[in-house]
C-alpha cells in the first residue's frame, strides 16, 4: 500500500462548461404520450432534471460541501482508492467502515449522527470512526486496469487491507446493495477483525433448486418473485452490465442526459415504492452531486464491470461466523431464510418508510438501527 495523501477536489472549470453545454444540446427522442413510467423513464422528466443539471444546479456549493470532510488516497495492489475517513471527538467510539453499491449510497447525513452523537442527540457511547471508501471503478477511485479488480470479492479484499493499513484492529462494516455482498465478504476474509456485519436490504440470491422449505410465508413470495425476476422488464439493467457493460459505457461516458436516464430509472425502481418519482425519494441535489462524481470522472462505465466480474451473484456463500444485523426498508425482496442460512443473524428489523438506498432516503432509522445493532458488539 502506497503513502495515504489528503486529497480535495477540484473539478476545472472547463470540466463544468463541458457538462452545461453537452446537457443544452441534448437531443432528445419522441415520446409516447400517457404511459407513465412503463416504458422506462419518461423523456419529460429526464429532460426537466437536465435543464436543472445544467442551469440551476451550482457543483460548486456541493463540492465545497464534499470538501469539508477530510478524503484521502492511497494504492493498494496496483489500484487506486478514495476515502472519507472521519474521526469521532469520542476516544473510544467504535470504527466502522460504510460501503456504498451501484449507482452510489451517499452517506453524508449519517456521518454527524454517527461520529458525534453527543452533538446530535445522541448517547456518546453509540460513537464511530468512520471510513466510507469508494469502490474500485467509481469515482474518485478512478477506473479499474484489470480484469476482476471491480468484482466485490476484490473490493472486500481491499477495503480489509485499507483498514489494517488505518491501524484498526476491531471495526464493524455496514454495506447495502453491492455493499451487502462486500461487508459480509470482509468479514470472511478478516474475521478476527470484524466484530459484526450489518446490512440494509441485503440481495439473497436463490439458487436454482431452492424450493423455500421451512420459509415463512412472506419468505415464499419473495422467493416465487426472485426465481422469476429474470423475466420482469425491471430486470434489464442487471443483464446488460452483467454481459455487455462496455457496449453501454460509451453512451454513459458521452451523454450526460443518458447518465442520467439510466441510472434514475434504476433508482426508480428500488427506492421506496410510496414515492412517485425518484426525487420524491431523495433529494434531488444529492441525485445529481453523485451524478456529477459519476460524470467528472468518466467512470459510469467502469463502475458496470461491478456486475460483470463479481462472482458472488447466485453462490452459495459461506457463513463467517460474524454477528450480522440486517435491516428491511419498504420494497425490498430479501429473503430472511437465505441470509440466515448465509450469516449470523442476530438481529433484524423492518421498516414502514425509507427504500433500498437506506442512507439516502431513511438516513435517521439507518443510524438508529445501526446503533442499536453494534452496542451489543462494542
Amino acid at each position: 500500500m502506497t503513502p495515504t495523501e489528503p486529497f480535495r477536489i477540484a473539478i476545472p472549470d472547463t470540466d463544468i462548461e463541458d457538462l452545461r453545454a453537452r446537457l443544452a444540446r441534448t437531443r432528445w427522442p419522441a415520446e409516447l404520450p400517457g404511459v407513465g413510467w412503463s416504458y422506462g423513464i419518461p423523456t419529460a422528466y429526464v429532460r426537466e432534471l437536465c435543464e436543472y443539471w445544467g442551469s440551476g444546479y451550482d457543483w460548486r456549493t456541493h463540492e465545497a460541501a464534499l470538501n469539508r470532510l477530510p478524503q484521502f488516497r492511497t494504492e493498494i495492489d496496483g489500484q487506486r482508492m478514495h476515502f472519507t475517513h472521519v474521526r469521532s471527538p469520542e476516544a473510544d467510539a467504535l470504527p466502522l467502515v460504510l460501503i456504498h453499491g451501484w449507482p452510489f449510497e451517499d452517506f453524508t447525513e449519517l456521518i454527524g449522527p454517527l461520529t458525534d452523537p453527543r452533538a446530535h442527540g445522541g448517547d456518546p457511547a453509540d460513537a464511530f470512526h468512520l471510513v466510507i471508501p469508494t469502490l474500485p471503478g467509481f469515482g474518485f477511485s478512478g477506473p479499474t486496469h484489470r480484469a476482476g479488480d471491480a468484482s466485490t470479492e476484490r473490493s472486500a479484499e481491499l477495503i480489509a487491507e485499507l483498514m489494517a493499513a488505518l491501524g484498526y484492529d476491531r471495526y464493524g462494516a455496514q454495506g447495502g446493495d453491492a455493499g451487502s455482498f462486500i461487508a459480509p465478504q470482509v468479514g470472511r476474509v478478516a474475521t478476527d477483525h470484524v466484530v459484526g456485519v450489518h446490512l440494509n436490504d441485503p440481495i439473497t440470491i436463490p439458487s436454482w433448486n431452492d424450493d423455500g422449505s421451512g420459509y415463512s410465508a412472506s419468505d415464499q413470495k419473495k422467493l416465487a418473485y426472485l426465481q422469476d425476476w429474470s423475466s420482469r422488464d425491471t430486470s434489464g439493467y442487471a443483464g446488460m452490465h452483467s454481459t455487455r457493460p462496455q457496449t453501454l459505457a460509451p453512451a454513459m461516458s458521452d451523454s450526460p442526459a443518458a447518465l442520467l436516464a439510466w441510472v434514475l430509472d434504476i433508482v426508480n425502481t428500488f427506492k421506496d415504492p410510496a414515492k412517485a418519482t425518484p426525487t420524491d425519494a431523495i433529494d434531488r441535489d444529492m441525485l445529481l452531486t453523485n451524478l456529477s462524481v459519476l460524470w467528472f470522472t468518466d467512470t459510469a462505465g467502469s463502475s458496470m464491470r461491478l456486475y460483470k466480474e463479481s462472482q458472488q451473484w447466485g453462490a452459495e456463500l459461506s457463513n463467517s461466523g460474524v454477528p450480522t444485523g440486517v435491516a428491511v426498508f419498504p420494497g425490498n425482496h430479501t429473503v430472511r431464510g437465505i441470509a440466515e442460512r448465509q450469516n449470523s443473524l442476530v438481529h433484524w428489523s423492518e421498516f414502514e418508510r425509507g427504500g433500498h438506498f437506506a442512507a439516502m432516503e431513511a438516513p435517521d432509522l439507518l443510524t438508529a438501527d445501526l446503533r442499536e445493532f453494534f452496542r451489543k458488539l462494542r
